[in-house]
């Protein structure tokens, strides 16, 4: 069985694009801490109706991908716009979980209507495979991998058309004052998602940073929605830093 690289930080996504705008910001900057990082798709993102294929999309990835620093890009074969909550597509994600061992695991995290219902399906599959990348007596299903307990999960947001944040137990924002010309660098990158008359995308990107940044007192942000309460057995540590 061939040895994979073990990952801190996996950020999952429906299509090569979503993890960029939302999280890429985070992903850079976890690079410069030394933390060894990685982003899967569940789809190729194809087709779409300015992009000549899946080679053109899955090069924007790569590209994407080179100026984040991220260790480790994979594109799952799921159904672009027939991705549906499924066991099969459950078992493959939580395959790439037992392989690369993760800490923490990224995903969407809420319905964006009138975008891809993709995205919605993306959450459902990412929560049920941390759920089964730790299950026992199941090696058959996950071609022999050896179980991994992922210890902790949070949420990316990827709606620009409300100002409502969705029911989580908590929330917090990640610093990404330095590394934010390097996400829009990244997104950029995805020139057949992003043509002319879709250019103001970037500007709504680059805004809801800023915005989500000065929230925390930081320059740009990226917003994650956690599953648990967050909580602290030392508040001036959490509250004021080191």
């Amino acid at each position: 069985m061939a040895e994979h690289a073990k990952l801190d930080v996996i950020a999952v996504g429906a299509h090569p694009d979503d993890v960029e705008i939302a999280c890429g910001g985070t992903l850079a900057s976890l690079v410069k801490q030394g933390y060894k990082v990685g982003i899967i798709d569940l789809t190729d993102g194809e087709p779409t109706p300015h992009s000549p294929g899946p080679e053109h999309r899955l090069e924007e990835a790569r590209q994407a991908a080179e100026i984040l620093g991220v260790h480790v890009r994979v594109t799952l074969p799921l159904p672009n716009r027939r991705l549906f909550d499924s066991f099969e597509s459950r078992v493959a994600l939580a395959k790439e979980f037992r392989k690369y061992r993760p800490r923490l695991v990224l995903g969407l995290g809420d319905r964006t209507p009138q975008a891809s219902p993709d995205h919605w399906q993306a959450m459902q599959i990412t929560d049920a495979a941390v759920f089964y990348s730790r299950l026992t007596k199941w090696d058959a299903d996950f071609d022999m991998l050896p179980v991994h307990s992922i210890p902790a999960q949070a949420y990316y947001l990827l709606t620009m058309a409300s100002l409502e944040m969705p029911i989580t137990a908590g929330h917090f924002v990640v610093d990404i004052g330095e590394v934010l010309e390097q996400k829009l660098e990244a997104v950029r990158c995805y020139k057949s998602q992003f043509p002319a008359p879709k250019a103001h995308v970037l500007d709504r990107v680059r805004a809801i940073a800023l915005h989500v940044g000065a929230s925390a007192g930081y320059a740009a942000g990226e917003l994650f929605l956690t599953p648990r309460t967050l909580g602290t057995r030392d508040p001036v540590k959490l509250l004021i830093g080191n």
